[in-house]
Formats: C-alpha cells, structure tokens, sequence
C-alpha cells in the first residue's frame, strides 16, 4: 500500500483508525480501504452510520454558534479527529473574530492533518495528548497560550467519551477538566447509545462487535449513564436529547431514524 503524503511516518496504514473511519462516513478523503472496510462491516448492521454522523457534526456546528451567541469564545475540542468542512475553528472564526480553538486529538494522524488544515489559521491549534491525561492538556503550551482559563471555555467532548471504557474512569477525566475551567464554561457533550437506534439491540451490537475486533470498544450509555458526564453543571434547555432535536435550525419531521441514534446536550458551569 503506497503511503499517501498526508499520513505521517510511523502510522500502520494497515490498521483501521477510528478517525479515518469517522472521516468516511462523512464523505472525506482522508482514509484508507482497510478504514472503509471497517466502516462498510459496521455498516451492514447499522447502515445508517453516515447519517448519524452527520447528525453529529450538525449539532457541534449548531453548539459552537449557540456558545458564540452567548459570549463563549475560545474552544477546547477533544477528540477532534480529521478536521473536515465546517469544522469548529471555521465555525466559531466565522461567528466571532475573537474565537480562539486549540484541537485535541491521540490519532498521529488526526493530528498531522489538522496541523496541515491550520497552517496559516491564526488563534488555532492542535496538540497531540489523550483525554484520559486532562492535566497534560491543560498544561500543553497550546492550551496554556492560546486560552485564557480565567475566562469560560466551551469544552467539546463530541463523539469521543464512548471510547473510553469505564475503567478508564470518563467521568474523572471530565471532571477534572472541568474543574479546570472558569465558571460559565460550556461542556459540548454527545454519545452514543442504544437508545434510539431504530434496529435491535442484538443487530446494533454487531457495529459494536467491528470496533472492538479493531480494538477500540465502543462503549454504548444510557441517557442517564451520560447525564452523569454533565454533573457540576447546569443543563442547557432542551436537555440531554437524540442529536436532531437539540436548537435544530430548520426542525424536520422527516429526518433519517438514525439521525436519532445518539445523545447530544450542552451543560453550563455555574
């Protein structure tokens, strides 16, 4: 397999990502076949991954603008993945002159190419650390001199706390970021969860079963289990609901079932 100039050195190319297969369902270039083979395998049991994917970029872009809207400015994404159009920092830049993003991903390669996407951007970066060590992003000199924790942070946790396992301890590691950040900072939360995944149980856990042969388990919560992520903070109405129906822009009765496959809320810090 020839290694593409995007994908940096020392990556096997052989081995599924998370990121590229994220990348794929939402249409990107920036994969491999052996990440569309994966994606393709979850996809004859969950075959409307793509739109829940899509439902899930929709909401982030409709949260960064709510943040914006309410004087929230500088951004710490985490698990940001493969940045692709309209991702936060075109969002946010695009809202407010003075938004701020410092990206956060443990993929080399979502790294590498969000650097590639930001050169030139100004008020934005990456920085390459894992969201189960909070006090390495914290004290990144990224974090540190591009955002000022004196003031209210949004902090986006979108579609990557379902990769952590419990015994990682998730809800420590959010905590811990959140005790970091001033009052009035936004968490941007969504997950994934059997609830409301319109085929059985037993079906949609075969999507799960992919992720796990490619060793990154997939880990689905309930609506209370995730609620949980938000403690120390207080809800953002509507609540902690399926993806399409948080502030939808233009609200459509006719959105794909598996659009709904997921939970997505913003939680304020008082």
């Amino acid at each position: 397999m020839e290694r593409p100039a995007w994908a940096p050195p020392g990556i096997d190319i052989s081995v599924p990502s998370v990121s590229r297969m994220y990348d794929f369902y939402l249409g990107g270039s920036h994969n491999f076949e052996v990440d569309r083979e994966a994606a393709r395998k979850a996809m004859e049991f969950l075959p409307g991954l793509p739109k829940t994917m899509q439902a899930n970029r929709a909401f982030m872009r409709r949260a960064v603008r709510y943040a914006v809207g309410h004087g929230v400015t500088q951004f710490l994404d985490i698990g940001s993945g493969i940045p692709t159009f309209g991702n936060v920092h075109e969002v946010a830049q695009a809202a407010s002159d003075a938004a701020r993003v410092v990206y956060v991903d443990h993929d080399p390669v979502a790294v590498a190419h969000s650097r590639a996407v930001l050169e030139g951007v100004d008020r934005a970066a990456v920085v390459a650390a894992d969201l189960r060590k909070p006090h390495e992003i914290l004290r990144s000199p990224e974090v540190t001199e591009l955002l000022d924790l004196d003031q209210p942070v949004a902090l986006l946790l979108v579609a990557v706390l379902h990769f952590l396992e419990d015994s990682d301890e998730p809800g420590a590691a959010v905590a811990e970021l959140l005790d970091a950040l001033a009052p009035g900072s936004l968490l941007v939360l969504t997950h994934a969860s059997y609830e409301g995944i319109p085929v059985p149980q037993e079906r949609a856990g075969g999507a799960v079963d992919v992720y796990r042969d490619i060793r990154n388990p997939l880990v689905m919560r309930s609506n209370a289990e995730i609620a949980r992520f938000f403690d120390g903070t207080e809800l953002v109405e509507p609540g902690l609901v399926p993806m399409p129906l948080w502030r939808a822009d233009n609200p459509d009765d006719e959105e794909d079932p598996f659009a709904f496959s997921g939970y997505a809320g913003v939680g304020r810090k008082p």
